[in-house]
């Protein structure tokens, strides 16, 4: 094992995790996202997931506001959903949600440290004839995106993206 580690730490290469955010962000706080959506709790679900993924993934420490300089601050744009399938012309059997959000992390006196912007994820979910099932497959849906775009800023976050 140990000859592993060696080669491993030899190619320069790191485990998955670990690591500040931007290179050297050692606190953040993480506003709620701004919800253009018609989807009333994305912007907590989205706000959530990345605080999460901050938490488990890296080394920054995620704080409140008045405990930093560094905010990160989302605005989701949109969350529209689409036809992917249908068993006949008038029922439909699986949608797909499409999300799209702009991210910043910004640094003392508002400075942008890291952005993106037009960030987008889609996932399907199948339709159901029952309203409320159909309402918690979106709802899972959209959760799932919020999960997806967390993992990847993140990622983009800890490569200096």
């Amino acid at each position: 094992m140990a000859a592993v580690m060696a080669v491993v730490a030899g190619c320069g290469y790191k485990l998955a995790g670990g690591g500040y955010l931007n290179e050297d962000v050692a606190r953040v706080a993480v506003a709620v996202f701004e919800n253009n959506s018609s989807e009333s709790r994305a912007g907590i679900s989205f706000t959530n997931e990345l605080v999460t993924e901050i938490t488990q993934k890296s080394d920054t420490e995620v704080v409140d506001q008045s405990k930093t300089t560094r905010v990160i601050t989302g605005t989701i744009r949109s969350i529209t959903f689409s036809t992917l399938s249908r068993s006949s012309t008038e029922d439909v059997t699986e949608r797909q949600v499409t999300a799209v959000v702009d991210v910043k992390l910004s640094g003392p006196d508002g400075e942008i440290l890291w952005s993106v912007s037009g960030f987008s994820a889609k996932e399907s979910y199948t339709v159901s004839d029952d309203t409320v099932d159909d309402e918690a497959n979106k709802s899972d849906a959209v959760d799932t995106i919020a999960e997806r775009v967390a993992e990847r800023l993140v990622s983009q976050m800890l490569s200096n993206f």
